[in-house]
């Protein structure tokens, strides 16, 4: 209706010049009337361009342009919101700002834990989510590769029972590494199976019996997933409680991979420094014949062991008696040659974590999962099962033969035996680091 109305006006205007100009063109001369014919129709020009401009939503041309520009940020906001959204569906990590991660920590306020490569602290983000946020403690040039290691492999993976990365942060210094995790809310397994009180008040919180056999199988899962069907196998080299994270449903979620290494598909072994912790590493670390993926089997079989016996594999002990200079010996005292003794004289129950009560209704399960174990622990990487195979044992798919083939455990042979000042006395349980690594390096070279 309006452009109709310009229209006419538009036609009525010139009309009206004409018969201007015809009536002042024999009164005041040619050139006069030219010069009243041209300011009254720049007037009347201005006077239309200023009506454009005022309603320029219902100016055909200039309507088309501006729909053509609206249209053209439209679709530019659609695609950074389709890319937002499929990046969240996806799962792939957000580039934070380092002050972001600095204010939703409270200046990494409060630590919730350590991995391999740096500290673990608890956060907040602005839309309420609650993050964990590890910070790279080295800025060397082993953290370095530790930080890319992680994203690579963390951001290329998913699976229900793998820790899920959010985010990262990299500045263009390198003094700021950070990756952020899911916030797993009941912490790391090892407060969960371990008893870390005294005898007098024992720890109130522990797994029963029907969850630890559970987050057992998913862990296992997890590996399993790593291991075969993952484009570039990832081993993840430091399966321990500790990297074992429990959800709020209590499910098992295995976390940092700092120490993680790809391998194609064609390769058997990898070349790569000792590192880890103490009391899950392979025999092959130390023999020098390379690690594969019955590396992270061992690893798996020793953390399976703790999660029946609720105790530590390795424990330092006092021991009865003390030698003729009156000092105190301490000795490691190794669960699973006590589980291999037991398993020998059908006293399996007994190596069971006493906290949880089960008794002969699960016994058999009991076994099951112990000598899943022992075949994870055999010396010989070839004699390990697969962590697909073991997920179909643990699952009871297949059948578990009931007598591993014994080993010389040689593992005790390399922990440390010290004496202690002062008088002898009965039996006591030393507790060592929950996450104590070997302090040396060894390059590890070998074909495939």
């Amino acid at each position: 209706m309006r452009t109709k109305t310009v229209t006419l006006l538009a036609a009525s205007t010139i009309a009206v010049l004409l018969i201007l100009l015809a009536i002042l063109w024999p009164t005041v001369g040619s050139k006069k009337a030219l010069f009243i014919i041209a300011g009254s129709a720049s007037a009347v020009v201005l006077a239309i361009l200023v009506y454009l401009l005022i309603h320029r939503s219902t100016s055909p041309i200039l309507r088309y342009f501006s729909v053509q520009r609206r249209l053209s940020l439209s679709a530019d906001t659609n695609l950074r919101l389709q890319f937002s959204f499929l990046r969240k569906v996806a799962g792939l990590p957000v580039s934070f700002p380092y002050k972001d991660l600095e204010t939703a920590t409270d200046n990494f306020r409060i630590p919730i834990g350590r991995g391999s490569s740096g500290s673990v602290y608890r956060g907040i983000l602005d839309d309420g989510t609650v993050i964990a946020v590890k910070r790279i403690d080295r800025l060397t040039e082993q953290g370095d590769r530790d930080f890319r290691s992680e994203i690579a492999v963390i951001a290329g993976i998913q699976h229900v029972n793998l820790v899920r990365l959010v985010g990262y942060c990299l500045n263009s210094g390198g003094s700021h590494r950070l990756l952020v995790y899911e916030f797993a809310r009941h912490g790391s397994l090892d407060k969960w199976i371990f008893n870390s009180s005294s005898d007098e008040q024992p720890q109130p919180q522990y797994l029963p019996w029907t969850l630890r056999v559970r987050v057992a199988v998913e862990v296992a899962k997890a590996l399993a997933y790593l291991h075969h069907n993952c484009r570039s196998r990832v081993l993840h080299l430091d399966v321990k409680p500790e990297n074992v994270l429990l959800d709020e449903g209590f499910h098992a979620l295995v976390a940092d991979f700092g120490l993680s290494k790809m391998i194609g598909r064609d390769e058997s072994r990898v070349i790569t420094s000792l590192r880890g912790t103490k009391g899950y590493l392979a025999p092959e670390w130390l023999m020098e014949t390379g690690v594969t993926d019955k590396s992270d089997v061992y690893s798996f079989g020793m953390v399976l062991l703790e999660i029946v016996g609720g105790r530590r594999n390795c424990l330092l002990v006092e021991q009865e008696g003390s030698d003729p200079m009156g000092k105190r010996r301490r000795i490691w005292s190794y669960f699973p040659a006590m589980v291999v003794e037991k398993v020998r004289e059908k006293r399996v129950m007994e190596v069971v974590d006493g906290r949880m009560g089960i008794g002969k209704e699960v016994e058999e399960e009991v076994k099951r999962l112990i000598n899943v174990a022992l075949w994870c622990i055999q010396e010989e990487g070839k004699m390990r099962p697969s962590m697909e195979r073991v997920v179909d044992m643990l699952e009871g798919r297949m059948g578990v033969v009931e007598a591993p083939p014994q080993t010389s455990m040689m593992m005790p042979e390399f922990l440390d035996v010290d004496l202690i000042e002062g008088p002898a006395s009965a039996l006591q349980q030393l507790r060592t680091p929950e996450a104590l690594t070997y302090s040396f390096s060894m390059t590890i070279v070998s074909g495939r």
